[in-house]
């Protein structure tokens, strides 16, 4: 598609994503072909990360999110001009004028102008404080309002709505309101019960959300004072962010003639050519088929058809799968294939868990064949798997609930993994990545890292959501070749986790920051901070807020409790072995009364109390320490419990003393972190009361003395423990378990439960035998040593964090007003107790 000289005249209206994606596919196609390439953006700066905006709350920088620097341009010979829109086209001298009265010819000519925020005719909007949420000088003018404001709202619950809430999050404004018009969440990609639960989710981190309203006036004198809603209820707020919507900028194709949708947006045909063959139009500004895609997927592989096409070549626009994956305000939200279609056209399979904040949902063939679509909520891990078997039509397993509940019962069959992929499966979207290519660098160029296969194939660099699915291919064909492959944390370290285990502790640092300086590279992430707080608890068992500590914890783990629904906090104090006073037992009555705590007795044989406010945390466990208790570390990835059943004590089955076996235990290993959490039983007998072989150890009194069992849970996929020792003293017994534990706790990977780590060990139970009973590995003393340090340098944390005045005042709402509790809280009566407030549905 040259002009006759083999000189291509490239003119770009548009410097976003989708323009400059477009400008990087051209260069690369164009092998034989002299480029001319002349771009104007309206923005001031070089094309950036829109899909990533928010992340400029939380500390990035624009060059940060810039896509590539001024430099790029000018290596490439592009003529870049900023602040300068087209204004006008001239299409039959084929030239156009800028807004500083540049006038430049095209051969070819590519609107990737973009989108526009949609903003409702609501009287009142013109007022100061009334933002809008899609330029880097969009967030700076809400920055600066920010710092004078207390009460946000966004108007819009879907995509961008939420992705702007999290923006008045970081922004610390003491109260964010979400409205939205629909009855739900994200009403375009979950249903009504996945909508529920992430309500619920993001209600639990602070924000309040508002469904079925209707806003009707923005009140208030020149600024905004509050939001009137059509049900005659008001919301008084000094900041509003609008991200309702998106709409096509179609401005200057209008005035220059070409056809444009009846709702706007540029009409293209598959070859994307507008109904001038010269002038194409990709991103959200074009209208393929009636449709505005509003996803930068669709975007880059419209600019990769048309560099194509100018290139010689013949690729066609078809209709593109909106199936996406996102972490709204850490909440990992999907959604993919037909995840609306219901029966009778399919069968339904749905995997609920209020209390997780879980909710997955996938549609399957009436004939068990194939998958369909689905939505995940809470948990999207197996997110690209599932999007691989819907548009590749994958044969579903004999059980296709295991597609999203996994393997169970010891079964192995939960579908096709990512190497039985075919080589044409299309991994990355954005990047129009296949399997074969990714597997082709791994093996014919000897590319070993995600980084690298990043560089040379671009998977992972669009939105990112592929990388997990990019690392499992390297890793499968890694391992095809007979390769060795280390499982490292992250991008920011390359090391697995026994082998920053190791370094951490030979180097003793006790920082999250000191491991990343000495260790590591770039900022961190939220994968590799839990990992290294999880390293360093493991190793000194320091407290866990201190300064250094305190950035890399999890979010339950920064208020030392578990955060409910509605946005209260649970209290679990310890009680070993299930073994409790009435003298202690009225102390937890007379707090849950005095608090107007839900009290709730546990399989794990404790008292938990739900419904505190974030100010009363450290008033309550005041009155609790001084009663005698201690932290039950509920909230860590710690011990838990130590079940028992009465034993020997009280029945007249029980064989040995199985409680004060079971507070011994517990009482040992409180407190001390793990690459997850785990749990303990004490049985008197065989009768088995306390379950002990569904915990990480199981200890069962025998006629000569004690079994011990390890690797087992409960939970979504049961797991009996295994006997990894027979007829043992109560000495050996514990010199055994200090030796699994410290083993377990030195060599697991992250957030890995025993019994995986169980399942994925070379040599399975008869290797772990081997070094923990038999002492193969010659480690048995530094085991036991290492675990004497550890319970030598217990303390409490709730004890510590009352006793320090620094910490105790992060437990409040408001820096200003910490005694205020969080207005939004609200509860209603359930069985003489109370319970969260019912959300509207």
């Amino acid at each position: 598609m040259t002009n006759g000289t083999n000189v291509l005249r490239v003119v770009v209206v548009g410097n976003g994503m989708v323009g400059y994606k477009f400008c990087e596919k051209l260069i690369a196609k164009a092998k034989d072909i002299t480029l001319d390439i002349t771009v104007f953006g309206e923005e001031p700066r070089p094309a950036y990360d829109r899909v990533h905006l928010s992340e400029y709350f939380a500390g990035k920088t624009a060059d940060d999110l810039t896509m590539a620097p001024l430099d790029w341009y000018f290596d490439n010979g592009i003529k870049l001009h900023l602040s300068d829109p087209i204004t006008n086209i001239d299409r039959e001298a084929k030239t156009v004028s800028s807004h500083h009265g540049l006038i430049v010819s095209y051969d070819y000519l590519v609107l990737a102008t973009g989108s526009a925020a949609f903003v409702p005719p609501i009287p009142g909007v013109e007022k100061d404080g009334v933002f809008v949420y899609r330029t880097i000088e969009d967030l700076g003018m809400m920055q600066a309002h920010a710092k004078k404001a207390r009460k946000g709202a966004v108007i819009g619950g879907g995509l961008l709505g939420l992705e702007a809430a999290k923006a008045l999050l970081d922004l610390g404004l003491e109260e964010t309101h979400v409205i939205e018009f629909a009855p739900r969440l994200m009403p375009r990609q979950i249903d009504q019960a996945g909508s529920d639960i992430l309500k619920a989710k993001l209600e639990s981190l602070g924000l309040q959300i508002h469904l079925n309203k209707n806003t009707q006036e923005i009140a208030g004198d020149g600024i905004i004072t509050a939001m009137n809603f059509a049900d005659g209820s008001k919301l008084e707020v000094d900041m509003l962010v609008i991200s309702a919507g998106i709409k096509p900028r179609d401005e200057v194709a209008r005035l220059s003639g070409l056809e444009v949708g009846s709702r706007g947006g540029i009409v293209v045909n598959d070859k994307l050519q507008t109904s001038d063959p010269h002038i194409f139009a990709i991103g959200e500004c074009a209208l393929h088929d009636h449709m505005i895609y509003g996803l930068v997927a669709p975007g880059y592989e419209m600019a990769d058809i048309v560099a194509t096409n100018l290139c010689n070549g013949a690729k066609e626009f078809k209709a593109y799968d909106m199936s996406t994956k996102l972490k709204l305000i850490g909440v990992d939200v999907a959604s993919f294939g037909n995840a609306f279609i219901s029966e009778p056209d399919c069968q339904t399979i749905v995997y609920e868990n209020k209390s997780k904040g879980i909710y997955k949902r996938i549609n399957i063939s009436n004939d068990n064949q194939l998958l369909l679509g689905g939505i995940l909520v809470g948990d999207a891990e197996q997110y690209n798997m599932l999007l691989q078997t819907v548009n590749n039509k994958l044969v579903l397993p004999k059980d296709p609930e295991n597609l999203i509940l996994g393997a169970r019962g010891g079964e192995e069959d939960s579908g096709a993994g990512v190497m039985g992929l075919p080589d044409d499966a299309l991994i990355c979207s954005c990047e129009a990545v296949t399997k074969g290519q990714i597997c082709h660098e791994v093996a014919e160029n000897e590319v070993h890292s995600v980084d690298g296969l990043k560089k040379c194939t671009k998977a992972g660099t669009g939105c990112g959501g592929c990388v997990p699915m990019v690392k499992d291919l390297m890793l499968g064909t890694m391992k095809e070749q007979g390769i060795y492959v280390r499982n490292i944390i992250c991008e920011h370290f390359d090391y697995t986790r026994q082998e920053l285990f190791d370094l951490v502790k030979i180097n003793e640092i006790k920082s999250y920051e000191g491991v990343l300086d000495k260790f590591g590279k770039g900022d961190g992430c939220e994968v590799c901070k839990p990992a290294v707080a999880s390293i360093l608890a493991s190793l000194w068992n320091d407290m866990i807020l201190a300064k250094g500590n305190d950035i890399a914890q999890d979010s339950n783990d920064r208020f030392l409790a578990n955060i409910q629904k509605g946005g209260t906090y649970s209290v679990v104090p310890r009680i070993p072995g299930g073994e409790i006073t009435p003298e202690k037992l009225i102390v937890i009555g007379t707090v849950a009364k005095k608090y107007n705590l839900y009290t709730k007795i546990t399989g794990g044989q404790r008292i938990d109390l739900f419904g505190a406010h974030l100010n009363d945390l450290p008033v309550i466990w005041e009155e609790l320490i001084a009663a005698g208790f201690e932290s039950g570390h509920a909230y860590g990835k710690a011990l838990r419990t130590v079940k028992s059943c009465v034993g020997s004590t009280w029945c007249r089955f029980g064989l040995h003393d199985s409680v004060t076996f079971a507070v011994e235990v517990e009482n040992r290993y409180k407190g001390i972190r793990a690459p997850h959490k785990f749990k303990g039983g004490v049985s008197g007998c065989v009768r088995e009361c306390a379950e002990a072989q569904a915990k990480d150890f199981g200890i069962i009194a025998t006629e000569k003395g004690w079994n011990l069992y390890v690797c087992g849970n409960g939970g979504a996929k049961p797991q009996h423990a295994q006997l990894i020792a027979i007829d043992i003293s109560k000495e050996d017994c514990v010199k055994y378990l200090d030796r699994f534990l410290m083993f377990y706790i030195k060599t697991a990977e992250p957030l890995t439960r025993t019994a995986t780590w169980l399942n994925k060990m070379d040599g399975g139970i008869a290797y772990l035998k081997d070094v923990v009973v038999n002492d193969s590995l010659g480690i048995a003393e530094e085991l036991e040593t290492e675990m004497a340090g550890l319970i030598n340098n217990y303390k409490c944390e709730w004890k510590e964090a009352i006793e320090n005045e620094s910490i105790r005042k992060r437990f409040s709402h408001f820096v200003n007003a910490p005694e205020v509790k969080d207005p939004s809280v609200a509860f209603t009566p359930l069985r003489d107790q109370k319970r969260a407030l019912e959300w509207v549905k």
